[in-house]
């Protein structure tokens, strides 16, 4: 099972010059469309003088939720470039947007969709890739003798506690890599009186 996938460590910058045009890129880590829309209103506000803010997202560690966008320029020349280099480092939760300052001097389609795919490499080369896992959470209940025990297990395995309620029925939740999660359940379903919750 592939529990793996690749992002940005931080925020990063790149530039690119063509005819006068300058190129800004900028290379952000999101999580959510929401976030991906909190960092355009700022560099929209930041950059309000600026002729085109062209941007691109990949979402998810499966990369099926994403978004290209030419903010003006003709269609397919910025914003499917921006995402081409997202592609080809094979990149998720990942937002990258291209600031574009007019110089005068027309690229034409193919300078154009040259300008923004450089712009967007620089940012991402100027950042650090990382491999993160794919974590899944299971919650359960057992009754307060086996806490050892179930403590036992859970420092062994490497779980990480997300949140734990201790009376005479205790309750955890646990996160851990997708591929252990078998393993994890397996070791706590002997545990005498533990049952998981409904919803896992």
């Amino acid at each position: 099972m592939d529990d793996t996938y690749k992002t940005i460590a931080r925020l990063s910058e790149g530039w690119y010059k063509e005819k006068m045009s300058k190129f800004i890129s900028i290379a952000v880590p999101v999580k959510t469309v929401d976030d991906v829309k909190i960092v355009l209103e700022k560099y929209q506000k930041e950059y309000y003088d600026a002729r085109h803010i062209c941007w691109a997202y990949m979402l998810g560690h499966g990369r099926t939720d994403f978004r290209a966008n030419d903010n003006g320029e003709p269609s397919g020349t910025a914003g499917r470039p921006i995402l081409g280099q997202i592609n080809s480092n094979e990149l998720t939760d990942i937002l990258v947007l291209v600031v574009r300052y007019f110089g005068g001097i027309k690229l034409g389609t193919s300078g154009l969709i040259t300008a923004y795919k450089e712009a967007a490499a620089e940012a991402i080369r100027n950042n650090e890739i990382i491999t993160c896992f794919v974590e899944d959470r299971v919650s359960f209940l057992f009754e307060y003798p086996f806490l050892n025990q179930v403590m036992r297990i859970v420092k062994e395995e490497n779980a990480v506690i997300v949140s734990q309620h201790f009376d005479m029925d205790c309750e955890i939740t646990l996160q851990i890599r997708r591929s252990l999660m078998k393993r994890l359940r397996e070791r706590l379903s002997k545990v005498d009186s533990l049952r998981f919750s409904e919803d896992d």
